[in-house]
């Protein structure tokens, strides 16, 4: 029995993760449930159990008298002598009491006080596990719809995906596997809730950090990011070493490491940009892929003025105002963006050097050239359009 015992408490700690310490004392808390359901009171019950064989004994502690009236708590004299002649009246013997001798509802309660407790650490070794990855991505099953929401299988637990942190139009088949991130895990009775994201900014950076090697070194530091899921998301990038380009190692040879994260995310487009701590520059970068002709930036108002190429102003803005929008989150900016046209119509563009020498200021250099030089392109295509339409 002891040996059958040991070689159980054994498998139930490697596979379970549950400490043999643990079990013995849920086996020490049921005999004495046993006892009490046995004799009516475990109050004078001390159960011995040697951790190393399982080996385990249970006493009743009964005070030596006279005149027994409790025979829980008393024994005779003749008894007690029986056990052991050198006791005396007020003595306290030690009564083995036996297992086998438990009633059948004993035994049945005695059962459930260890499985009860099997079980809530089982739960609570779950819970200890997921909680330590609390704020990191994991990879998971599709099992099935739970209405609007979706579970997932994450190997020893259940998540949920709720539809609030699902990508809008994104469909998921059973068996799928998918990566997400995750947001909380509370502790219930019936086991860890464990509530996961897909539209979650930190799913991004944890997906660089897996993919890109110099992210998960520190030698690349993710700055910010800004995402609109299922759509685009700007990252700012900085490297601590100046032999590493922060751009390029986000990216990969021939956009492998991007394209990998891309293609997780099904489609949502990603752009890298070089993080500065002059925000003016900041800004220019993250209103990438636009051309900046001069950024305003206000560090005490947090506002910035842009001017772009009348050309450029519909790409500097972004379908629906979604670059614009990105920009001002990464940066934490509210920009104002105009055209060239405009700005020199409203009479403050020219005067952007003198007027704003307190503040962050940013001028592209190359622009008097490439860029106008484009522009004169743009303004020769459409004079070109409106005569063949003529």
């Amino acid at each position: 029995m002891n040996n059958e015992l040991l070689e159980a408490l054994n498998i139930l700690e490697q596979e379970k993760n549950i400490s043999k310490d643990t079990l013995l004392e849920a086996i020490e808390n049921s005999l004495v449930t046993a006892c009490k359901n046995n004799f009516g009171k475990s109050d004078n019950v001390k159960v011995v159990i040697d951790p190393e064989t399982c080996e385990f004994h249970c006493y009743q502690e009964k005070t030596v008298v006279e005149n027994v009236e409790d025979p829980v708590m008393e024994i005779s004299l003749p008894n007690a002598q029986m056990i052991n002649s050198k006791y005396e009246l007020g003595d306290v013997v030690q009564v083995e009491v036996k297992s086998k001798e438990f009633g059948r509802i004993a035994t049945q309660n005695a059962k459930n006080v260890i499985l009860q407790k099997i079980r809530e650490e089982e739960r609570k070794v779950i819970y200890d596990e997921y909680y330590s990855k609390e704020k990191d991505v994991v990879t998971g099953v599709v099992q099935r719809y739970v209405g609007k929401n979706v579970s997932i299988n994450l190997g020893k637990a259940d998540a949920l995906l709720t539809e609030s942190e699902q990508i809008k139009g994104e469909v998921f088949q059973p068996t799928e596997r998918i990566k997400v991130y995750i947001v909380e895990v509370k502790s219930t009775p019936k086991g860890p809730k464990i509530l996961v994201s897909r539209t979650h900014p930190e799913l991004v950076k944890r997906l660089f950090e897996s993919e890109v090697t110099e992210v998960k070194d520190g030698i690349v530091e993710i700055k910010a990011i800004s995402r609109e899921a299922g759509s685009r998301t700007k990252i700012a990038v900085w490297s601590n070493d100046p032999d590493v380009d922060p751009v390029g190692a986000c990216v990969g040879m021939n956009g492998a490491r991007v394209n990998a994260i891309v293609n997780e995310l099904r489609g949502e487009k990603i752009d890298i940009i070089t993080w500065d701590e002059n925000p003016a520059i900041l800004i220019q970068n993250a209103l990438s892929p636009a051309k900046v002709i001069s950024v305003i930036a206000d560090a005490d108002e947090k506002s910035a003025k842009v001017v772009v190429p009348d050309y450029q102003l519909s790409l500097a803005i972004g379908k629906e105002g979604q670059n614009a929008r990105l920009a001002a989150r990464l940066t934490g900016f509210k920009i104002d963006i105009k055209s060239e046209s405009k700005a020199r119509e409203d009479g403050d563009f020219m005067d952007y050097e003198n007027d704003y020498e307190d503040e962050e200021y940013y001028e592209d250099e190359e622009y008097s050239e490439d860029a106008q030089a484009d522009e004169e392109t743009f303004a020769e295509n459409e004079t070109a359009a409106g005569s063949e339409e003529e």
